[in-house]
């Protein structure tokens, strides 16, 4: 006679079911163990003159978010289609970069600027122009987008959701790791924004993505210099640790990592 414990179980036998099968490893390209998105916000000099050259040296390629209105889309604009040649993604991070002001740590964001005094409609605009201006870049149509210091409400209204179905993936909210490739919402990816931290300390973050068997999502700002900082020695320590470790740890761009998860996700 089954106890109701036996019966349950032979019930979810007979339909396939079994503890395996719950905790199958999600599946990565070539048998990786994780993935790691390595991208650049800002379109901060820094990434032309350090980044995209040791990204290249290693053979590994880089999610870059350019909000079009920096310097660099105006004096180096040759060096940005340039990276997206070589297999980098250009990604949206808006026109002007806009932030919520008013507060003691945001003393740099311009009244004109400010999300306060800006609608979600204005965004909406903003954002559908830079992806118009990036096709103009690099002559793709599918984007990620992640949203400039996490700040996702504009006149009171959020702005993200207007342009939602522009994105194959959005970055919002915090953490290098993602908990679950199966539950990830793509249009709410966890980041960390790494800075003065040590090369080692940037290789453990990965190793833990890869004992999950999830990702793990790095968005640097300044390499080398500019602002929010790494140095070059952590950045290139952890560039060349994934480039040795390439059959463990699969790194690509940003693009390229969501489209797949998309993909395991409805398989």
């Amino acid at each position: 006679m089954f106890t109701r414990i036996a019966y349950a179980g032979a019930i979810l036998a007979a339909l396939g079911f079994t503890s395996a099968q719950a905790e199958e490893p999600f599946r990565w390209p070539n048998g990786a163990r994780a993935a790691v998105s390595l991208a650049y916000d800002d379109a901060a000099p820094t990434q032309l003159d350090n980044a995209i050259p040791a990204l290249n040296r290693h053979g590994l390629h880089g999610t870059f978010y350019l909000s079009l209105g920096m310097p660099t889309l105006q004096t180096r604009i040759e060096e940005w289609r340039a990276a997206a040649k070589q297999g980098h993604e250009l990604a949206n991070h808006t026109l002007f970069h806009q932030c919520a002001g008013g507060t003691p740590d945001r003393t740099w964001v311009p009244s004109h600027r400010d999300l306060k005094s800006t609608t979600a409609e204005q965004m909406r605009d903003q954002v559908t122009l830079a992806n118009t201006m990036l096709h103009a870049l690099d002559g793709k149509r599918e984007r990620t987008f992640t949203v400039p210091c996490g700040d996702r409400i504009a006149g009171g209204q959020d702005y993200v959701d207007l342009v939602h179905d522009q994105f194959v993936a959005i970055k919002v909210g915090s953490g290098a790791i993602v908990p679950s490739m199966r539950t990830l919402d793509l249009h709410r990816v966890p980041v960390a924004t790494p800075t003065n931290v040590s090369g080692q300390e940037l290789i453990a973050q990965v190793k833990q993505a890869g004992e999950r068997g999830t990702m793990v999502n790095f968005t640097f700002h300044g390499v080398g210099g500019d602002h929010l900082s790494v140095s070059n020695e952590a950045h290139e320590e952890l560039v060349r640790f994934l480039a040795a470790n390439r059959k463990r740890y699969w790194t690509d761009t940003f693009l390229n990592i969501m489209k797949h998860v998309q993909r395991e996700q409805r398989r």
